[in-house]
């Protein structure tokens, strides 16, 4: 039987309290809003592997607009690790980031950073492989660009999606 107890301890000095982390979320600032079943969503499919410039800009962004970002898996292997970058990354900004493997196969992310705006009203249903979702319920945007870009793209290519694009976009500050 293993001992709990007599495992290493890790080598940072100071040790890292994921409560106050999760608490920070929903600090006094605002919590971060995550849409009701009613209102659209927009995620941000991320990696902590990206180049930092695009993830401050993302991070930044999302705090503003309200968005979710997404992360597969854990950076290294390790909740800590993970929970102390993120930490880094959105200091003090109320942005919801969530781990959702699952999230990658329903909407089909290859690569990222991936947009998805899906509709209001619509249950995220379960997966069992690739996308599971149907194409009108959400639109989708990949590339090194920014959410304002993505938004715009959206309201341009797929207008029945450009009343939601446009919400994202007005907290923002900008309007197409």
């Amino acid at each position: 039987m293993p001992r709990i107890d007599a495992l290493p301890a890790p080598a940072t000095q100071v040790p890292l309290d994921l409560e106050a982390l999760a608490r920070g979320f929903a600090s006094a600032t605002g919590a971060p809003a995550l849409p009701g079943a009613d209102e659209p969503r927009l995620i941000v499919f991320i990696s902590l592997s990206m180049p930092e410039a695009t993830l401050a800009r993302l991070v930044d962004q999302a705090a503003r607009a309200r968005a979710q970002l997404l992360l597969r898996g854990l950076s290294e292997g390790s909740l800590p690790r993970t929970a102390a970058r993120i930490q880094q990354l959105i200091g003090t900004r109320p942005v919801a980031v969530q781990i959702d493997p699952r999230a990658f196969d329903r909407y089909a992310i290859q690569r990222v950073p991936s947009f998805v705006l899906t509709r209001g009203g619509k249950p995220n249903t379960a997966c069992s492989g690739d996308q599971c979702t149907r194409s009108d319920e959400h639109v989708m945007a990949t590339g090194d660009v920014s959410l304002d870009y993505a938004l715009a793209h959206f309201q341009r290519s797929a207008p029945t999606f450009a009343k939601d694009a446009d919400r994202f976009l007005t907290r923002l500050g900008r309007r197409e």
